[in-house]
């Protein structure tokens, strides 16, 4: 062999050893390296998860008295395992089943369907779990339903009853809490596809609105996992894993239940109140506020739901009916969602602004029946003259001519329609200094900004808009083609990107295109009564494990200060007092035994309603009290509710009644909400059975608030 063959064997023979080298090496990857991986792959050909839900921690009051809790219930459920094996797929059982228990035939069908077994657009109430878990088709059955049901197995194979927790809102003292609260649902795609950055098990419930869906990582625990394997015929062989749920976490919140419900009473007293007077009155809310620190005591939305109603499952006609407008739309969370000009309460406002623009608080002022603003007139309310008043009194009977002059006059000082480089815009700063047209924080979802109407708020709409208006008469409808119309179209095509003169008047009486929140409205007034402390509105003070250790708590956050003098607090928290003594208030607080300070609004509204009617005004009320030393802030409006004070005003005393346990012209000491004078700032230890105190919705002996499931062992004691 020469050397040329013995160099060619050789890098055979290399070629060779490096094959064998990288074959070993590839199989030691697979098998030891990357052997967890791979086995874990092919098990999970060969698995079935079957999942046990957590018990939902309970959402409690500030005193521990349970909000939501879980209750026993019986639940029917169905096999797919068993009656998939049956000639007809079970469609006999299923059939015979519905017509024992009352239900529909579709929809049960419908729900024991797997998700993957439907063609898509009609997967709507589809069973999101595994075939081998048990498919719940009722949760609330007759217990001698269900007895009927469990003793003839052999005519309802697959078919069994069990006891399970479900979701339970206990209605004390007339509790609804839906907006706050919110509710728990099945998972949707989206939710599976984590588009809320979390992971889920196909057959959990998870929170859908409310403090449900904000806290819902802490209150969901973690649920219990049982692996089937199971061969190609989906016959099971073993049981590869089988963990025990772990309950959720309990939130305490600073609502107190006594307080909410009375809240929603007095709205939904107010809104009958206001259709009693012959207003539409179409809905409202109601914020009640701690000025020391933000913390939300009740929020209350009307019209409401019942967030039961979501565990035993909607119908169509119900899921349509919480967006309707007929209905008054009651998914609408009107404290948080609900945009509307502020009316004359705003006039806290603009006394900040005069005297940052130098006007002498102290003097009086000429209250005219009008003012003429360029070539419009605009008129007091109800056009009557007040004389000469005091900017207190002004304030008080809510003077509309005296902040006409004085934003016009502000408007012209700043250039009018070709203003300076740097205008003074004292009316626009400060309603900045109130964070108005910014969100409040509050820990619940979807709350809206509201919007600061100001210079560049008007050029970001005009640039949006222009194209419209300048195209009015090809654009609009011939409903929209009214004389009055055209002409407001031909402005805002000419100059609507200006703050014009009208724009500047309307906006120092709250009117216009400023509109805000009753939440927003609420803090902003908190900030009035507390020394001028901006406060983000918190609703959580703590989460609490089963065993009663505190695993977070969540402090008060300061968002800013207003930057007012004290004296000019002073003078309008004053003011504020005056309204409820000799001004637009002075007949919705007569003889009321505790100072309070409030203003009335009464916002006029363009449009029409659906059924061709103009909308009427909406009713505010935002206040403050004690006078002296506030501690609380409590909001009302009533949407197309008419006269603020009549209305709201009314509304709002009736919630101070509760609050301070007051009873005509006398306090009762024993039925205030809070003997100390303040709302509680203790932890409570949360207890299935805590109860709630005396007070003027429930004067006699408290009854208890439903039980909770067996798997929450926490005693407790409530702490006020």
């Amino acid at each position: 062999m020469n050397q040329r063959s013995r160099l060619n064997l050789l890098v055979i023979q290399i070629f060779i050893a490096s094959l064998m080298f990288a074959l070993f090496g590839r199989l030691f990857y697979l098998q030891v390296a990357a052997g967890p991986k791979y086995r874990d792959a092919a098990l999970s050909i060969q698995s079935r998860d079957v999942v046990t839900p957590a018990n939902r921690g309970f959402i409690v009051d500030s005193s521990g008295v349970p909000m939501a809790l879980n209750k026993v219930g019986l639940a029917v459920t169905v096999d797919r395992t068993k009656i998939d094996k049956l000639p007809d797929k079970g469609v006999a059982v299923v059939q015979d089943l519905v017509n024992l228990l009352g239900l529909n035939f579709d929809d049960v069908w419908q729900r024991t369907r797997l998700c993957g077994e439907l063609p898509k657009g009609k997967k709507a109430g589809c069973w999101t779990g595994s075939r081998f878990q048990p498919i719940p088709i009722t949760k609330t059955a007759d217990p001698q339903l269900a007895l009927r049901i469990v003793e003839r197995s052999d005519r309802y194979p697959g078919i069994s009853a069990t006891p399970l927790a479900i979701r339970s809102y206990p209605t004390t003292l007339g509790l609804n809490g839906g907006h706050v609260l919110g509710y728990v649902g099945p998972l949707t795609e989206a939710d599976l596809a984590g588009a809320n950055g979390r992971s889920y098990f196909r057959s959990e419930s998870i929170g859908k609105a409310g403090l449900e869906t904000v806290y819902d990582e802490y209150l969901r625990g973690v649920p219990g996992i049982k692996t089937f394997i199971v061969d190609r015929k989906e016959a099971v062989t073993t049981t590869s894993k089988n963990t025990k749920p772990t309950a959720g976490n309990h939130l305490v919140t600073s609502l107190d239940i006594r307080l909410q419900a009375a809240a929603e009473a007095a709205l939904a007293g107010a809104v009958k109140r206001a259709r009693g007077s012959g207003f539409r009155a179409d809905g409202g809310a109601a914020v009640v506020l701690d000025v020391r620190n933000g913390q939300v005591l009740a929020l209350a939305s009307y019209p409401t739901f019942d967030p039961n109603a979501f565990e035993k499952g909607l119908s169509v006609q119900e899921a349509n009916d919480l967006y309707s407008e007929s209905n008054g739309v009651p998914a609408l969370n009107r404290a948080l969602q609900g945009l509307y000009a502020p009316a004359s309460t705003f006039k806290s406002v603009s006394i900040i602004a005069a005297k940052d623009a130098g006007y002498d608080l102290n003097a009086s002022y000429a209250c005219p029946s009008e003012v003429q603003v360029g070539t419009r007139a605009f008129q007091n309310f109800e056009s009557k003259a007040q004389g000469t008043l005091s900017m207190k009194k002004a304030l008080a009977v809510s003077c509309d001519t005296i902040w006409y002059r004085i934003a016009y006059d502000e408007w012209l000082r700043d250039g009018g329609l070709k203003p300076k480089s740097n205008p003074n815009d004292y009316f626009f700063k400060a309603a900045a200094k109130f964070k108005v047209g910014e969100k409040t924080g509050v820990d619940l979802p979807s709350e809206s900004a509201g919007r600061l109407a100001d210079r560049e708020w008007r050029k970001d709409w005009y640039s949006q808009n222009k194209d419209f208006y300048c195209n009015y008469k090809t654009r609009a409808t011939k409903a929209q083609q009214t004389p009055f119309l055209l002409q407001l179209a031909r402005e805002n095509c000419i100059d609507g990107d200006k703050i014009r003169a009208g724009d500047a008047v309307n906006f120092s009486i709250g009117q216009g295109d400023t509109v805000v929140t009753p939440i927003k409205l609420a803090q902003m007034y908190a900030a009035i009564a507390n020394g001028g402390t901006i406060w983000k509105p918190t609703i959580a003070k703590a989460i609490v494990k089963t065993d009663g250790t505190v695993l977070r708590t969540f402090k008060p956050e300061k968002l800013g200060d207003l930057g007012v003098d004290q004296e000019t607090l002073v003078f309008l928290r004053d003011a504020l007092r005056e309204v409820t003594i000799s001004g637009t208030a002075a007949g919705a607080f007569s003889g009321f035994p505790v100072a309070t300070a409030g203003k009335t609004g009464t916002a006029q509204v363009f449009g029409r309603n659906a059924n061709g009617s103009a909308k009427a005004d909406t009713s505010w009320y935002a206040s403050f009290a004690p006078a002296k030393n506030p501690r609380y802030a409590v909001v009302m409006m009533v949407s197309q509710g008419g006269y603020g004070s009549g209305t709201s005003g009314v509304g709002v005393r009736q919630i101070y009644e509760t609050i301070f346990g007051a009873q005509g012209s006398t306090v009762k000491p024993e039925l205030a909400l809070f003997p100390a004078g303040k709302p509680p700032t203790k932890l409570p230890r949360i207890s299935p059975a805590t109860k709630p105190k005396p007070s003027i919705l429930n004067p006699g002996k408290p009854k208890a608030v439903a039980s909770a499931t067996p798997a929450a062992k926490v005693k407790v004691k409530a702490k006020r």
